[in-house]
């Protein structure tokens, strides 16, 4: 598949990539729908860029055609046997003002690492992300509510965080200033 969905901008383009792989994956709107168990008309508002959606609810859809997340945002995977990364070279897989920086190519590896970046009001989606892993990670700059099953907790700079990730979770931030956080979660699972 050619990766051409970026924009005029030259920003990501979610609604375009979502139709390539659709449409690669010889489905209709409609089809896909059915198969990840969400409305027709939210895929086509997703398509058409009219709305965003969550890394949960693009996870679910692309779920459905076993599509993996990072497949979905990779523009190009870095080889196998790099152990450096500039800044530039990180993975971006974003969704609803949550950015998400892999480092390398997470299928290569039995942990993914990430640099993750959530804008004031930003989350993962209502619908709490649950899947085979532990994860782990820290906060770097502003203010995360964590929630974890039927626990929630606000960590700020410096505060962590490490559970099963077969647990309901959800990511949040609730603070005014952009919230920094480097995580690794094993096995990869986006």
């Amino acid at each position: 598949m050619e990766n051409t969905a970026e924009t005029a901008e030259g920003g990501f383009d979610v609604g375009e990539r979502l139709r390539m792989v659709r449409e690669n994956h010889g489905l209709s709107q409609r089809g896909l729908a059915v198969k990840a168990g969400v409305t027709h008309s939210l895929i086509s508002l997703i398509e058409k860029n009219k709305v965003s959606p969550s890394v949960a609810s693009l996870k679910k859809i692309l779920e459905a055609i076993a599509y993996p997340l990072t497949d979905f945002f990779a523009l190009t995977l870095p080889p196998v046997d790099q152990i450096f990364y500039r800044a530039d070279e990180l993975t971006p897989l974003s969704a609803n003002g949550v950015t998400l920086l892999q480092v390398g190519d997470a299928k290569s590896h039995s942990v993914q690492v990430f640099h993750e970046f959530y804008e004031p009001g930003a989350d993962t989606g209502e619908t709490m992300l649950a899947h085979e892993a532990e994860e782990g990670g820290v906060v770097v700059a502003g203010e995360l509510e964590l929630t974890v099953g039927n626990q929630t907790r606000i960590l700020r700079r410096g505060d962590a965080f490490l559970f099963d990730s077969r647990l309901p979770h959800r990511f949040r931030n609730v603070g005014t200033e952009r919230c920094e956080v480097v995580s690794a979660v094993t096995p990869p699972y986006l």
